[in-house]
Protein backbone atom coordinates (compact mmCIF):
# COMPACT_ATOMS: atom_id res chain seq x y z
CA UNK A 1 0.00 0.00 0.00
CA UNK A 2 1.31 3.44 -0.92
CA UNK A 3 0.86 6.14 1.69
CA UNK A 4 1.24 9.87 1.36
CA UNK A 5 4.46 11.28 2.75
CA UNK A 6 3.04 14.28 4.60
CA UNK A 7 6.47 15.78 5.10
CA UNK A 8 6.92 16.14 1.34
CA UNK A 9 3.57 17.92 1.08
CA UNK A 10 4.43 20.30 3.90
CA UNK A 11 7.50 21.38 1.96
CA UNK A 12 5.34 21.98 -1.11
CA UNK A 13 6.93 19.16 -3.11
CA UNK A 14 4.71 17.05 -5.30
CA UNK A 15 4.32 13.50 -3.93
CA UNK A 16 5.71 10.74 -6.08
CA UNK A 17 2.80 8.33 -5.60
CA UNK A 18 -0.36 8.37 -7.69
CA UNK A 19 -2.88 7.36 -5.01
CA UNK A 20 -2.78 6.34 -1.39
CA UNK A 21 -4.89 5.67 1.67
CA UNK A 22 -6.12 8.48 3.87
CA UNK A 23 -4.40 8.27 7.27
CA UNK A 24 -6.67 6.78 9.90
CA UNK A 25 -5.60 8.60 13.04
CA UNK A 26 -3.68 11.51 11.56
CA UNK A 27 -0.20 11.75 10.16
CA UNK A 28 1.38 9.80 13.03
CA UNK A 29 -0.32 6.63 11.77
CA UNK A 30 0.43 7.47 8.14
CA UNK A 31 4.13 7.67 8.95
CA UNK A 32 4.01 4.54 11.07
CA UNK A 33 2.20 1.98 8.94
CA UNK A 34 3.85 2.35 5.55
CA UNK A 35 5.16 -1.00 4.44
CA UNK A 36 4.34 -2.91 7.65
CA UNK A 37 2.25 -6.03 8.01
CA UNK A 38 -1.45 -5.88 8.89
CA UNK A 39 -0.73 -7.42 12.30
CA UNK A 40 1.91 -4.83 13.17
CA UNK A 41 -0.31 -2.04 11.79
CA UNK A 42 -3.21 -3.12 14.03
CA UNK A 43 -0.81 -3.27 16.96
CA UNK A 44 0.27 0.30 16.23
CA UNK A 45 -3.37 1.41 16.03
CA UNK A 46 -4.02 -0.02 19.49
CA UNK A 47 -1.28 2.15 20.89
CA UNK A 48 -2.44 5.31 19.13
CA UNK A 49 -6.24 5.04 18.72
CA UNK A 50 -9.21 3.93 20.80
CA UNK A 51 -10.10 0.24 20.74
CA UNK A 52 -13.42 0.69 18.93
CA UNK A 53 -11.62 2.42 16.10
CA UNK A 54 -9.03 -0.36 15.88
CA UNK A 55 -11.76 -2.94 15.55
CA UNK A 56 -13.38 -0.90 12.78
CA UNK A 57 -10.15 -0.71 10.81
CA UNK A 58 -9.47 -4.42 11.30
CA UNK A 59 -12.93 -5.19 9.98
CA UNK A 60 -12.23 -3.13 6.86
CA UNK A 61 -9.19 -5.15 5.80
CA UNK A 62 -11.35 -7.16 3.43
CA UNK A 63 -12.75 -4.91 0.70
CA UNK A 64 -15.72 -7.17 0.06
CA UNK A 65 -16.59 -7.46 3.74
CA UNK A 66 -16.27 -3.70 4.20
CA UNK A 67 -18.50 -2.97 1.22
CA UNK A 68 -21.08 -5.47 2.40
CA UNK A 69 -21.09 -4.08 5.92
CA UNK A 70 -21.43 -0.56 4.62
CA UNK A 71 -24.32 -1.55 2.37
CA UNK A 72 -26.24 -2.98 5.32
CA UNK A 73 -25.81 0.33 7.12
CA UNK A 74 -27.06 2.49 4.22
CA UNK A 75 -30.60 2.64 5.61
CA UNK A 76 -30.13 3.92 9.13
CA UNK A 77 -32.31 2.44 11.83
CA UNK A 78 -34.78 4.78 13.48
CA UNK A 79 -34.75 2.85 16.74
CA UNK A 80 -32.67 5.49 18.53
CA UNK A 81 -34.88 8.49 17.80
CA UNK A 82 -37.97 7.34 15.88
CA UNK A 83 -39.42 8.97 12.80
CA UNK A 84 -38.59 12.66 12.41
CA UNK A 85 -40.49 15.48 10.76
CA UNK A 86 -37.81 16.95 8.50
CA UNK A 87 -37.65 20.17 6.51
CA UNK A 88 -35.07 20.11 3.73
CA UNK A 89 -34.05 23.35 2.06
CA UNK A 90 -33.26 22.25 -1.46
CA UNK A 91 -33.38 18.58 -2.35
CA UNK A 92 -33.90 18.78 -6.10
CA UNK A 93 -30.41 19.16 -7.55
CA UNK A 94 -27.69 16.77 -6.39
CA UNK A 95 -26.88 15.85 -2.78
CA UNK A 96 -30.43 16.43 -1.57
CA UNK A 97 -31.87 14.20 -4.29
CA UNK A 98 -30.07 11.20 -2.79
CA UNK A 99 -30.41 12.25 0.84
CA UNK A 100 -34.15 12.83 0.62
CA UNK A 101 -34.62 9.34 -0.78
CA UNK A 102 -32.61 7.80 2.05
CA UNK A 103 -34.63 9.69 4.65
CA UNK A 104 -37.98 8.72 3.13
CA UNK A 105 -36.88 5.10 2.80
CA UNK A 106 -35.98 5.12 6.49
CA UNK A 107 -39.50 6.23 7.39
CA UNK A 108 -39.02 9.93 8.09
CA UNK A 109 -41.53 12.57 7.00
CA UNK A 110 -39.65 14.78 4.56
CA UNK A 111 -40.77 18.15 3.21
CA UNK A 112 -38.72 19.92 0.55
CA UNK A 113 -38.76 23.71 0.51
CA UNK A 114 -37.87 25.19 -2.88
CA UNK A 115 -38.88 28.20 -4.94
CA UNK A 116 -41.03 25.86 -7.01
CA UNK A 117 -39.37 26.68 -10.32
CA UNK A 118 -38.63 23.07 -11.28
CA UNK A 119 -40.21 19.68 -10.62
CA UNK A 120 -39.67 18.51 -7.06
CA UNK A 121 -39.73 14.82 -7.88
CA UNK A 122 -38.24 13.17 -10.95
CA UNK A 123 -36.99 9.67 -11.54
CA UNK A 124 -33.23 9.14 -11.42
CA UNK A 125 -31.23 6.15 -12.71
CA UNK A 126 -30.93 4.76 -9.17
CA UNK A 127 -34.73 4.58 -8.85
CA UNK A 128 -36.78 1.57 -9.80
CA UNK A 129 -40.30 2.39 -10.95
CA UNK A 130 -41.62 1.11 -7.64
CA UNK A 131 -39.13 2.97 -5.43
CA UNK A 132 -39.74 6.22 -7.30
CA UNK A 133 -43.52 5.95 -6.92
CA UNK A 134 -43.10 5.36 -3.19
CA UNK A 135 -40.78 8.35 -2.89
CA UNK A 136 -43.02 10.57 -5.01
CA UNK A 137 -46.08 9.75 -2.92
CA UNK A 138 -44.26 10.22 0.39
CA UNK A 139 -42.23 13.42 -0.04
CA UNK A 140 -43.98 16.74 0.59
CA UNK A 141 -43.29 20.18 -0.85
CA UNK A 142 -43.51 23.83 0.15
CA UNK A 143 -43.01 26.44 -2.58
CA UNK A 144 -41.42 29.47 -0.94
CA UNK A 145 -38.39 31.77 -1.25
CA UNK A 146 -36.17 31.05 1.76
CA UNK A 147 -35.10 34.69 1.91
CA UNK A 148 -38.71 35.93 2.32
CA UNK A 149 -39.07 36.00 6.10
CA UNK A 150 -42.79 36.75 6.21
CA UNK A 151 -43.68 34.07 3.68
CA UNK A 152 -41.55 31.57 5.58
CA UNK A 153 -43.36 32.32 8.83
CA UNK A 154 -46.71 31.77 7.16
CA UNK A 155 -45.56 28.41 5.81
CA UNK A 156 -43.46 27.08 8.68
CA UNK A 157 -44.76 28.50 11.97
CA UNK A 158 -46.46 25.80 13.96
CA UNK A 159 -45.65 23.12 11.39
CA UNK A 160 -43.76 21.14 14.00
CA UNK A 161 -40.58 20.45 12.07
CA UNK A 162 -38.01 18.76 14.30
CA UNK A 163 -34.96 18.80 12.04
CA UNK A 164 -33.77 21.11 9.26
CA UNK A 165 -31.41 19.95 6.52
CA UNK A 166 -30.00 23.07 4.85
CA UNK A 167 -28.52 21.93 1.55
CA UNK A 168 -28.33 25.26 -0.29
CA UNK A 169 -27.60 27.99 2.24
CA UNK A 170 -24.72 30.23 1.13
CA UNK A 171 -24.84 33.18 3.53
CA UNK A 172 -25.75 33.59 7.19
CA UNK A 173 -28.51 35.98 6.13
CA UNK A 174 -30.11 33.04 4.28
CA UNK A 175 -30.38 31.11 7.54
CA UNK A 176 -31.70 33.77 9.91
CA UNK A 177 -35.24 33.90 8.43
CA UNK A 178 -35.42 30.10 8.47
CA UNK A 179 -34.53 29.94 12.16
CA UNK A 180 -37.02 32.68 12.95
CA UNK A 181 -39.82 30.87 11.10
CA UNK A 182 -39.25 27.28 12.09
CA UNK A 183 -39.11 27.84 15.87
CA UNK A 184 -37.51 25.40 18.29
CA UNK A 185 -35.94 22.44 16.53
CA UNK A 186 -33.89 19.44 17.62
CA UNK A 187 -31.10 19.77 15.03
CA UNK A 188 -29.95 21.96 12.14
CA UNK A 189 -27.76 20.07 9.68
CA UNK A 190 -25.88 22.37 7.33
CA UNK A 191 -23.97 21.74 4.11
CA UNK A 192 -20.78 23.80 4.33
CA UNK A 193 -17.54 23.31 2.35
CA UNK A 194 -13.93 22.23 2.89
CA UNK A 195 -13.09 25.27 0.80
CA UNK A 196 -13.26 27.34 4.01
CA UNK A 197 -9.86 26.10 5.25
CA UNK A 198 -6.85 28.36 5.17
CA UNK A 199 -4.16 27.06 2.84
CA UNK A 200 -1.68 25.13 4.96
CA UNK A 201 1.70 23.40 4.82
CA UNK A 202 0.29 20.61 7.03
CA UNK A 203 -2.14 18.25 5.39
CA UNK A 204 -4.72 16.76 5.38
CA UNK A 205 -7.08 19.49 6.57
CA UNK A 206 -8.71 18.62 9.87
CA UNK A 207 -11.84 20.12 11.38
CA UNK A 208 -9.86 22.12 13.95
CA UNK A 209 -7.64 23.75 11.31
CA UNK A 210 -7.60 27.51 10.75
CA UNK A 211 -10.17 28.84 8.30
CA UNK A 212 -9.76 31.53 5.67
CA UNK A 213 -11.84 34.68 6.28
CA UNK A 214 -11.22 35.65 2.65
CA UNK A 215 -12.48 32.34 1.27
CA UNK A 216 -15.15 32.54 -1.41
CA UNK A 217 -17.07 30.28 0.97
CA UNK A 218 -16.94 32.85 3.78
CA UNK A 219 -20.73 32.79 3.93
CA UNK A 220 -20.55 29.16 5.04
CA UNK A 221 -18.21 30.14 7.88
CA UNK A 222 -20.53 32.97 8.88
CA UNK A 223 -23.42 30.51 8.98
CA UNK A 224 -21.53 28.12 11.27
CA UNK A 225 -20.80 31.07 13.59
CA UNK A 226 -24.43 32.21 13.51
CA UNK A 227 -25.69 28.75 14.49
CA UNK A 228 -23.13 28.62 17.30
CA UNK A 229 -23.98 32.11 18.59
CA UNK A 230 -27.72 31.37 18.58
CA UNK A 231 -27.21 28.18 20.59
CA UNK A 232 -28.76 25.98 17.92
CA UNK A 233 -27.86 22.30 18.06
CA UNK A 234 -26.20 22.11 14.67
CA UNK A 235 -24.03 19.78 12.63
CA UNK A 236 -22.00 21.17 9.73
CA UNK A 237 -20.61 19.14 6.84
CA UNK A 238 -17.53 20.23 4.90
CA UNK A 239 -17.25 18.17 1.71
CA UNK A 240 -14.17 18.36 -0.51
CA UNK A 241 -14.94 17.73 -4.21
CA UNK A 242 -18.23 15.89 -4.72
CA UNK A 243 -18.89 13.72 -7.77
CA UNK A 244 -21.51 11.28 -8.95
CA UNK A 245 -24.64 11.13 -11.14
CA UNK A 246 -26.42 14.53 -11.52
CA UNK A 247 -23.30 16.49 -10.53
CA UNK A 248 -23.93 20.11 -11.53
CA UNK A 249 -20.25 21.03 -11.05
CA UNK A 250 -18.13 19.92 -14.03
CA UNK A 251 -15.71 17.72 -12.10
CA UNK A 252 -15.75 14.27 -13.72
CA UNK A 253 -17.80 15.63 -16.63
CA UNK A 254 -14.86 17.82 -17.68
CA UNK A 255 -12.65 14.73 -18.02
CA UNK A 256 -15.39 12.60 -19.64
CA UNK A 257 -15.92 15.16 -22.42
CA UNK A 258 -12.25 14.97 -23.40
CA UNK A 259 -12.07 11.21 -23.09
CA UNK A 260 -15.16 10.77 -25.28
CA UNK A 261 -13.65 13.09 -27.92
CA UNK A 262 -10.36 11.17 -27.84
CA UNK A 263 -8.48 14.37 -27.02
CA UNK A 264 -5.33 14.83 -24.93
CA UNK A 265 -6.13 16.10 -21.43
CA UNK A 266 -4.34 19.31 -20.39
CA UNK A 267 -3.30 19.16 -16.73
CA UNK A 268 -1.68 22.15 -14.99
CA UNK A 269 1.93 21.94 -13.82
CA UNK A 270 3.23 18.50 -12.80
CA UNK A 271 -0.14 16.79 -12.45
CA UNK A 272 1.00 15.47 -9.07
CA UNK A 273 -1.16 17.88 -7.09
CA UNK A 274 -3.02 15.85 -4.49
CA UNK A 275 -6.76 16.16 -4.01
CA UNK A 276 -9.79 14.15 -2.94
CA UNK A 277 -13.20 13.24 -4.38
CA UNK A 278 -16.21 11.96 -2.48
CA UNK A 279 -19.18 10.18 -4.06
CA UNK A 280 -22.56 11.89 -3.61
CA UNK A 281 -24.19 8.74 -2.21
CA UNK A 282 -21.47 8.35 0.44
CA UNK A 283 -22.03 11.99 1.35
CA UNK A 284 -25.79 11.47 1.59
CA UNK A 285 -25.26 8.50 3.89
CA UNK A 286 -23.03 10.58 6.17
CA UNK A 287 -25.67 13.34 6.29
CA UNK A 288 -28.23 10.70 7.23
CA UNK A 289 -26.09 9.24 9.99
CA UNK A 290 -25.82 12.64 11.68
CA UNK A 291 -29.57 12.72 12.24
CA UNK A 292 -30.28 12.45 15.96
CA UNK A 293 -26.70 11.38 16.64
CA UNK A 294 -25.62 12.76 20.03
CA UNK A 295 -21.96 12.63 18.97
CA UNK A 296 -22.76 15.03 16.12
CA UNK A 297 -24.15 17.74 18.41
CA UNK A 298 -22.50 21.08 17.58
CA UNK A 299 -19.85 19.34 15.50
CA UNK A 300 -18.21 19.93 12.13
CA UNK A 301 -17.24 17.02 9.87
CA UNK A 302 -15.12 16.70 6.76
CA UNK A 303 -16.75 14.25 4.37
CA UNK A 304 -15.10 12.83 1.25
CA UNK A 305 -13.57 9.68 -0.17
CA UNK A 306 -11.23 7.47 1.85
CA UNK A 307 -8.31 7.90 -0.55
CA UNK A 308 -6.41 10.82 -2.00
CA UNK A 309 -5.50 11.07 -5.67
CA UNK A 310 -3.35 13.16 -8.01
CA UNK A 311 -4.72 15.22 -10.91
CA UNK A 312 -3.12 12.76 -13.32
CA UNK A 313 -4.70 9.92 -11.36
CA UNK A 314 -8.18 11.42 -11.75
CA UNK A 315 -7.77 11.61 -15.54
CA UNK A 316 -6.67 7.97 -15.69
CA UNK A 317 -9.46 6.84 -13.33
CA UNK A 318 -12.07 8.64 -15.47
CA UNK A 319 -10.79 6.85 -18.58
CA UNK A 320 -10.97 3.51 -16.80
CA UNK A 321 -14.52 4.28 -15.65
CA UNK A 322 -15.53 5.12 -19.22
CA UNK A 323 -13.94 1.95 -20.59
CA UNK A 324 -11.50 4.02 -22.64
CA UNK A 325 -7.74 3.72 -23.19
CA UNK A 326 -5.46 5.62 -20.86
CA UNK A 327 -5.49 9.24 -22.07
CA UNK A 328 -2.56 11.33 -23.23
CA UNK A 329 -1.79 13.93 -20.56
CA UNK A 330 -0.34 17.30 -21.51
CA UNK A 331 1.25 19.28 -18.67
CA UNK A 332 1.52 23.05 -18.90
CA UNK A 333 2.30 26.12 -16.82
CA UNK A 334 -0.90 28.19 -16.35
CA UNK A 335 1.22 31.34 -15.97
CA UNK A 336 2.16 31.05 -19.64
CA UNK A 337 -1.45 31.65 -20.74
CA UNK A 338 -4.17 34.25 -20.70
CA UNK A 339 -7.37 32.23 -20.79
CA UNK A 340 -9.51 35.35 -20.78
CA UNK A 341 -11.35 34.45 -17.60
CA UNK A 342 -12.24 30.94 -18.78
CA UNK A 343 -11.65 28.07 -16.41
CA UNK A 344 -9.02 25.83 -17.99
CA UNK A 345 -9.18 23.05 -15.37
CA UNK A 346 -12.02 22.06 -13.02
CA UNK A 347 -9.99 21.77 -9.80
CA UNK A 348 -8.00 24.29 -7.77
CA UNK A 349 -4.32 24.10 -8.67
CA UNK A 350 -2.98 23.07 -5.25
CA UNK A 351 -2.92 20.22 -2.78
CA UNK A 352 -6.45 20.08 -1.37
CA UNK A 353 -7.65 17.15 0.73
CA UNK A 354 -9.07 16.52 4.19
CA UNK A 355 -9.13 13.89 6.92
CA UNK A 356 -12.42 12.03 7.38
CA UNK A 357 -11.22 10.28 10.56
CA UNK A 358 -13.63 12.17 12.82
CA UNK A 359 -16.70 11.29 10.76
CA UNK A 360 -15.69 7.64 10.57
CA UNK A 361 -15.25 7.48 14.34
CA UNK A 362 -18.37 9.41 15.40
CA UNK A 363 -20.91 8.40 12.78
CA UNK A 364 -20.21 4.70 12.21
CA UNK A 365 -19.68 5.70 8.60
CA UNK A 366 -17.19 4.75 5.91
CA UNK A 367 -17.16 5.57 2.19
CA UNK A 368 -18.61 2.73 0.15
CA UNK A 369 -17.21 3.75 -3.24
CA UNK A 370 -13.62 3.52 -4.34
CA UNK A 371 -12.69 6.22 -6.84
CA UNK A 372 -12.93 4.07 -9.96
CA UNK A 373 -16.13 2.41 -8.72
CA UNK A 374 -17.67 5.80 -8.02
CA UNK A 375 -16.62 7.28 -11.35
CA UNK A 376 -17.98 4.20 -13.12
CA UNK A 377 -21.28 4.69 -11.29
CA UNK A 378 -21.34 8.33 -12.38
CA UNK A 379 -20.46 7.52 -16.00
CA UNK A 380 -22.97 4.70 -16.39
CA UNK A 381 -25.85 6.63 -14.79
CA UNK A 382 -25.18 10.04 -16.29
CA UNK A 383 -22.58 10.99 -18.89
CA UNK A 384 -22.54 7.53 -20.49
CA UNK A 385 -26.28 7.95 -21.13
CA UNK A 386 -25.68 11.16 -23.01
CA UNK A 387 -26.71 13.47 -20.17
CA UNK A 388 -24.48 16.22 -18.85
CA UNK A 389 -24.78 19.77 -17.49
CA UNK A 390 -22.44 21.69 -19.82
CA UNK A 391 -21.54 21.31 -23.47
CA UNK A 392 -17.90 20.57 -24.21
CA UNK A 393 -15.69 23.64 -24.65
CA UNK A 394 -12.15 22.90 -25.79
CA UNK A 395 -11.06 26.50 -26.41
CA UNK A 396 -8.53 26.60 -23.55
CA UNK A 397 -7.33 23.09 -24.42
CA UNK A 398 -6.54 24.23 -27.96
CA UNK A 399 -4.52 27.16 -26.63
CA UNK A 400 -2.42 24.79 -24.51
CA UNK A 401 -1.99 22.21 -27.27
CA UNK A 402 -0.97 24.81 -29.83
CA UNK A 403 1.72 26.21 -27.57
CA UNK A 404 3.01 22.76 -26.61
CA UNK A 405 3.23 21.76 -30.28
CA UNK A 406 5.13 24.92 -31.14
CA UNK A 407 7.78 24.03 -28.57
CA UNK A 408 8.33 20.53 -29.93
CA UNK A 409 11.45 20.21 -32.12
CA UNK A 410 10.77 19.57 -35.78
CA UNK A 411 11.71 16.15 -37.11
CA UNK A 412 14.70 16.11 -39.50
Amino acid sequence: MSVLNLQSVSRGAAPAVKSFSAPICGDRVARAHQGVSLKRYQSHLRRTCNEDFVLKIANQTSRKVAASANATRTVVSMAAGGSKKILMLGGTRFIGVYLARQLVEAGHEVTLLTRGKKPVTFQIPDDSDDSFEKYKSAVKHIACDRTDGEALKQQLSGAGFQVVYDMNGREAKDVEPVLAAVGDIEQYIFCSSAGVYLKSDQMPHREEDATDPKSRHKGKLDTEKLLTDKGVNFTSVRPVYIYGPLNYNPVEEWFFHRIKAGRPIPVPNSGQQVTQLGHVKDLATAFHKMLGNSKAQNQIYNISGARFVTFDGIAKACAKAAGAPEPELIHYNPKDFDFGGKKAFPLRDQHFFASVDKAMADLDWAPEFSLVEGLTDSYQKDFGRGTFRKEADFATDDMVLEKVKSKQPALA
